[in-house]
């Protein structure tokens, strides 16, 4: 086995145990998630059930258009545990204590990348659940449900690593907390809750030119049994081109306060 490959072979060990003691804390505290998911869940039940009938969305199922939308909420609002927990590591000198034992040091923070991603589909499958509860059906089949999947997760993965930055960086509570405020509304600025050609030129514009706008349209193409289009090599390209920046800067970062 070459120097190269065996250590691969230890720093992905090294992340499995690391990513067994996150999920055992989550498990142990499982309010993380189950907060994650309140609130994604009570904006469902509002414009569902309050604003569903007043907004013309071109579908009779306002649950079924609402609902990608509603999904990446819950991501934007799952990831700011991910910054919390990161935060608090640094703070507790956890970091410094890993530092000094003979293990792979991004091992660390990949174990916060999958622990993020595995909590917020858990996350991701409860508001599904409640929604399949509000009246939400889609025929899609096994590969369509595999795509949704998928670009639910890279968009989890692209957004977590843009976590670590604040999660390493932040001074206060406050400070790594409030950086995912506006990831939580950039979706009222997208197709998430109306079609876009209902809204003012500018805002518009903006709106179909967005991630979220890409990302929504082609999951709810995929619930639908749609042609995705262009939409999904959009999507693609937005959860791609964020997660390279994110990940070059999380690491820049993190090697500048780990060394």
């Amino acid at each position: 086995m070459t120097r190269s490959s065996s250590g691969l072979g230890n720093g992905l060990g090294d992340t499995v145990v690391l990513v067994r003691r996150s999920l055992t804390h989550i498990l142990r505290s499982p309010d993380t998630i189950i907060t994650t998911a309140i609130t994604p869940v009570a904006m469902m039940l509002l414009f569902v059930y309050v604003f569903g009938g007043a907004l013309d969305t071109g579908s009779d199922d306002y649950v079924s258009y609402l609902l990608p939308g509603i999904l990446l909420i819950t991501v934007a609002s799952g990831i700011s545990y991910t910054a919390y927990r990161l935060f608090m590591d640094m703070q507790g000198g956890i970091f410094e204590r890993f530092q000094s034992m003979p293990i792979a040091r991004s091992s660390v923070l990949w174990a916060h990348v999958v622990t993020s991603v595995v909590a917020n589909l858990v996350s991701v499958t409860i508001v599904v659940l409640v929604a399949l509860g509000m009246g939400f059906r889609s025929g899609a089949d096994v590969l369509a449900w595999i795509a949704v999947v998928g670009i639910v997760a890279l968009f989890t993965l692209a957004l977590t690593w843009l976590a670590v930055i604040p999660g390493l960086t932040a001074k206060s509570v406050d400070g790594v907390s409030g950086f995912s405020y506006p990831l939580i509304f950039l979706p009222f600025v997208s197709s998430a809750f109306v079609p876009t050609g209902s809204m003012p030129g500018p805002v518009r514009a903006f709106a179909e030119h967005q991630p979220v706008t890409s990302i929504v349209d082609t999951i709810r193409s995929l619930f639908a049994e749609q042609a995705v289009g262009t939409d999904v090599w959009v999507a693609l390209a937005w959860c791609v081109g964020l997660l390279a920046v994110a990940y070059g800067l999380a690491m820049a970062t993190y090697r500048r306060r780990i060394s």
